[in-house]
């Protein structure tokens, strides 16, 4: 089984902008429920489907596999509820960890977010200047809640 370890964060500032370039992700979802969620992704000129279980503290299933960008694309205009979800991520290695930051655009414009992967809930893991709140146990900040609540019908001023 394929188990992904996830901590989430609010930034404090824009400095880590200028540490990586950043790549266009599109995504959508299929199902959303509490038991699970399929997902669709296209990423540059590659499709992928993305099933996870539920989360549990900071831990749940994923399966993630690569389908034809054609068929992607399909199941995002066709399959997935919208809005659609798009982003920018830029890939962030500070200490010898990867920092996946998400830069938001049209719904959920705004809203900036950086992950870490980790291999056991307890790891410990070096934290750059420009993190700040964690919020890996809100699931207002979970991609696939953003599809029914966008970041701009419930943003903190």
């Amino acid at each position: 089984m394929a188990t992904e370890i996830e901590r989430k964060f609010l930034l404090l500032n824009d400095d880590w902008k200028n540490l990586a370039s950043g790549t266009v992700y599109r995504q959508g979802y299929i199902s959303t429920d509490e038991k699970s969620t399929v997902r669709v992704r296209v990423i540059g000129d590659k499709g992928f489907l993305t099933i996870k279980g539920k989360s549990v503290g900071i831990s749940r299933m994923e399966y993630e596999y690569e389908i034809p960008v054609a068929d992607a694309k399909t199941l995002l205009e066709e399959l997935c509820a919208k809005p659609l979800i798009d982003k920018k991520r830029y890939r962030i290695d500070y200490k010898g960890f990867i920092y996946e930051v998400d830069e938001f655009f049209a719904d959920n414009e705004g809203l900036v977010v950086a992950e870490i992967e980790l291999t056991s809930e307890s790891q410990q893991f070096a934290r750059p200047p420009w993190l700040g709140r964690e919020v890996s146990d809100d699931s207002r900040y979970f991609n696939a809640r953003l599809i029914k609540h966008p970041y701009s019908s419930w943003r903190e001023k």
